[in-house]
């Protein structure tokens, strides 16, 4: 049964020429787990939010779109409440009670629930999510990943038919990312809820879709099954975005099955002549130390837990350092107390140099009602970094109407124009899909080339492996197992990339796609 049908959908914001969305035709059938994805900028979010009538956005709307064949725009507030369930990429921006009890009764309480009603829901699903222990949790407190889940349980105590998901796990670590994922696909399968998941991040949901909907420019590019979508992009730079395995599956022109998880990446491999030439050193060669931290002890509260303690870091010049960690470990915090944000109680930061920061919320440096006049206020030569950066389009935009992955390549491109000499980052890939992290990685090695130092806080493993000389893991207040970066992601058996998971034991020291890559072209049988 059909549970969204979409016919000759276009729409375009206000004060804008371009289509966000173009000639969308589309059916969704009730149950199916549906991955919409795309590059950054290319119409998810606007699909996503045509969906749902409290979150349809303004601007220029052509075509229909039915919801159990009964147009969108004719649902009550309350069946579009109560039945369409919507989680934002950002876990903060959902929550709107400061307690996790408060939390979960606020969607019944507005449904007109009774007290005993709301009590009995709330049990079964606090106990259902793994809640149960944060009942009478302050909501501030949660992690990142405990924020998302939820979010996610506050929606299904609703009993929706469907939920639509923005990047949810765009700001998790890996470990809560994919336990996000799991209890997204057990909500399929066990309640039958449709599943409308917008995402960048591929190599754990993708393999869950009945069907990936694929979009450019805010046409249908492609809709079909996984594997056959993996085949149907093996010539598009889209094909960037796919899991590590249908990367490695599609530059070897293979025929066979596409494998789409790491054990399937694994059984690919064993049919393979490997070669052994292969150059792993990506020791950073200057040694000149510009940044240094010692001793570091940082508390929020005068009688609260010590979130940084006995931390130690030394940064070289030209290199760049990744922060790793699980939500709330401390890394935003301990890149705040770096960039001078913040005061340690105990230890120093030593550095004499121009530093700039790029806060978690890309929001917080755009002051001006269009992207140009924020850029002027920093540097009126910009136009070179904007064209590097491909915002040329966008420099009549409200930064708060570029999608997520848009509005991050505002803001570093903001910061870049200070010309700092060390350059903090919270996050710069959030939003971000394989494509786009591919420019910006390129381009801060480009700027490291030139003198730039950079430390970044992160939770993407694959783009630490490609770009970044050094990591260290940020574990009970300290960094812990510092090393290369190379040596970090093969010597790490689960804290590391889908494609070290995917060469253990077969490609000794192998981190990325294009390691494992190099060391089978052509020697494939």
């Amino acid at each position: 049964m059909e549970i969204f049908n979409i016919e000759n959908l276009s729409f375009s914001y206000n004060n804008s020429d371009k289509k966000a969305l173009n000639n969308i035709n589309l059916t969704v059938n009730k149950g199916d787990f549906l991955l919409v994805i795309g590059k950054s900028g290319c119409g998810k979010t606007t699909l996503l939010k045509m969906l749902k009538k409290e979150l349809m956005p303004l601007g220029d709307t052509s075509g229909e779109i039915f919801y159990k064949r009964k147009k969108i725009s004719a649902l009550s507030l309350k069946e579009s409440a109560s039945e369409i369930g919507f989680i934002y990429q950002d876990p903060d921006n959902q929550l709107v009670t400061d307690k996790v009890y408060s939390e979960l009764a606020f969607g019944l309480e507005n449904l007109g629930y009774s007290n005993e009603a709301i009590r009995s829901k709330t049990a079964e699903f606090m106990s259902c999510f793994g809640l149960s222990d944060m009942l009478g949790r302050d909501t501030n407190s949660l992690s990142g990943g405990e924020k998302q889940l939820l979010n996610l349980a506050s929606v299904m105590v609703m009993n929706p038919e469907v939920i639509l998901l923005d990047e949810p796990v765009s700001m998790l670590d890996p470990i809560s990312s994919v336990k996000f994922i799991q209890t997204l696909k057990r909500i399929n399968d066990e309640f039958g809820a449709t599943v409308i998941i917008a995402e960048h991040h591929l190599n754990e949901v993708f393999r869950y879709a009945d069907k990936v909907l694929c979009l450019d420019e805010g046409e249908i590019l492609a809709y079909n099954s996984p594997k056959e979508i993996c085949r149907e992009l093996r010539d598009n730079d889209i094909e960037k975005t796919l899991p590590a395995s249908a990367r490695i599956y599609n530059a070897l022109n293979l025929e066979k099955s596409c494998p789409l998880t790491v054990k399937e990446g694994r059984v690919l491999l064993e049919n393979a002549t490997i070669n052994n030439n292969f150059n792993s050193n990506t020791e950073l060669k200057n040694s000149e130390e510009i940044l240094s931290a010692k001793n570091l002890y940082f508390r929020y509260e005068k009688n609260g837990n010590d979130i940084i303690k006995g931390c130690s870091l030394s940064v070289n010049k030209g290199g760049i350092y990744a922060l790793l960690g699980e939500n709330g470990s401390g890394k935003s915090t301990l890149l705040n107390i770096l960039s001078g944000s913040l005061k340690p109680y105990r230890g120093k930061v030593k550095h004499s140099l121009k530093l700039s920061y790029l806060p978690q919320n890309p929001k917080f440096v755009f002051v001006k009602d269009s992207l140009e006049d924020d850029l002027k206020l920093v540097n009126n030569s910009y136009k070179e970094l904007i064209s590097e950066f491909e915002l040329d389009d966008l420099l009549k935009s409200h930064p708060y109407d570029l999608s997520g992955g848009e509005l991050q390549r505002a803001a570093i491109c903001k910061v870049l124009l200070t010309q700092p000499d060390l350059l903090l980052l919270d996050e710069p890939t959030k939003g971000l899909d394989n494509f786009a992290k591919e420019k910006l990685g390129k381009l801060l090695r480009k700027l490291t080339d030139g003198g730039l130092t950079i430390v970044l806080a992160t939770h993407d493993l694959e783009f630490a492996a490609e770009y970044c000389d050094r990591c260290g893991l940020l574990f009970d207040g300290a960094v812990t197992s510092e090393n290369t970066s190379r040596k970090f992601f093969a010597e790490n058996m689960f804290y590391t990339t889908p494609a070290a998971k995917i060469a253990r034991g077969i490609i000794d020291g192998a981190v990325t796609v294009d390691d494992i890559i190099i060391r089978l072209e052509n020697n494939y049988e």
